[in-house]
């Protein structure tokens, strides 16, 4: 049996060509008794990819995007089979394996499924390593305080009304204050760590940015990581950015950019059928513009937020000489894990920035988006 595996395996993995492919899943059709086998191989490939630094979401991103449903099917269900066997998995697994999706593999004939297999193994075959953004599954790891913080709670209860409103004032003024709890939330956790002198560290987790749009989408991602007082670097190969910051702030732009993601994408909807209601045909240039000038906004607005809750955490008595030096050192130990993860980074000229009216509109938008909170405080441009 393993050397009808390894000559499909020898046949199909290691080339580009269709031909290798269908040696090698005639040779498995033809072996039922091979089955089981093929199965754990593909488990076995899982685990290095853990190993090397893949999570389940970001192998589950790749499938889909370079494979078809069959493959995603198959990952899934070979990734429910393979996390299954860890006593402990690590922090951020959870929601992805929630997330997951159907993990029941399609009906196919034998030489189909075969085939689904050879091309799922090739794909996973040849993962490169990333750098880690937490434990590999199986290491025990500090049992987890009960729940979220109170905080966070709110925010997420904030957000998604933000998220489900059809009001764009409605939408306004819950994500300003959930912002606004956000930067609060952020200021407390650097003056406590300051005061006990705890020995918290960066930590990194990753967040999908998926075509189309996707310069646009990683913009917005790194617009919101820099005014929450992280770090995110896009890995455009793979469809993700790596966000390093300390936990608290690694929650909030979480939140806030999935909220002001599905907030610009349901604003961009309008928009376009605003425009073909005036007999205008809007296209991609449209679209990519309309989010590029929304995330470019909402950069400014974030950053001009945070400036705004540190005066007012200032104003209820908090000193500023105090917030200053505590915020100081979280941004340079953020910085500090962030290049010794990625030591070399590129950065990329934009483009594709041509209509007009799609930059307006996604100006416009960004401003109903606004993230300073009403009546308080001096308006922000």
């Amino acid at each position: 049996m393993d050397s009808v595996i390894d000559k499909a395996f020898a046949a199909a993995l290691y080339g580009d060509g269709d031909e290798g492919l269908d040696t090698g899943a005639s040779l498995l059709a033809a072996t039922p008794d091979a089955d089981a086998d093929l199965r754990r191989r593909g488990e076995e490939y899982l685990t290095r990819a853990w190993r090397n630094g893949w999570q389940p979401a970001d192998v589950l991103r790749l499938v889909r995007r370079d494979l078809e449903d069959p493959h995603v099917r198959l990952a899934a269900s070979l990734i429910h089979t393979e996390t299954a066997r860890y006593a402990h998995l690590p922090p951020r697994w959870a929601p992805q394996l929630a997330d997951i999706g159907p993990t029941e593999e399609p009906a196919q004939d034998r030489f189909s499924r075969a085939t689904t297999h050879l091309q799922l193994y090739r794909l996973l075959l040849r993962l490169p390593p990333l750098e880690p953004v937490g434990p590999p599954p199986g290491e025990a790891l500090p049992a987890p305080a009960e729940g979220e913080p109170r905080t966070l709670t709110r925010i997420r209860a904030l957000l998604a009304k933000a998220e489900a409103t059809g009001y764009p004032e409605e939408a306004e003024a819950l994500t300003a204050k959930a912002q606004e709890l956000m930067a609060r939330h952020s200021l407390d956790e650097a003056l406590l760590a300051a005061r006990t002198h705890a020995k918290d560290v960066p930590a990194a987790c990753r967040i999908g940015v998926d075509a189309p749009y996707e310069t646009a989408k990683a913009i917005l991602l790194d617009a919101v990581a820099a005014a929450n007082r992280c770090r995110a670097v896009w890995n455009e190969a793979y469809g993700f950015s790596t966000v390093v910051g300390f936990e608290p702030d690694l929650e909030a732009v979480e939140l806030l950019h999935t909220s002001l993601l599905v907030q610009g994408t349901a604003a961009m909807t309008k928009a376009e059928a605003q425009q073909r209601a005036g007999g205008r045909k809007r296209t991609k240039t449209f679209r990519q513009s309309f989010l590029m000038a929304y995330a470019h906004r909402i950069g400014g607005r974030l950053a001009d937020a945070g400036e705004h809750a540190m005066t007012e955490a200032a104003a209820e008595g908090e000193s500023r000489a105090a917030l200053l030096p505590a915020l100081a050192a979280r941004d340079v130990a953020v910085t500090d894990r962030a290049e010794r993860m990625f030591p070399e980074t590129t950065t990329t000229r934009v483009r594709g920035v041509t209509d007009g009216e799609g930059w307006a509109h996604g100006t416009a938008a960004a401003d109903r988006a606004q993230v300073a909170p009403r009546g308080r405080g001096p308006a922000l441009p």
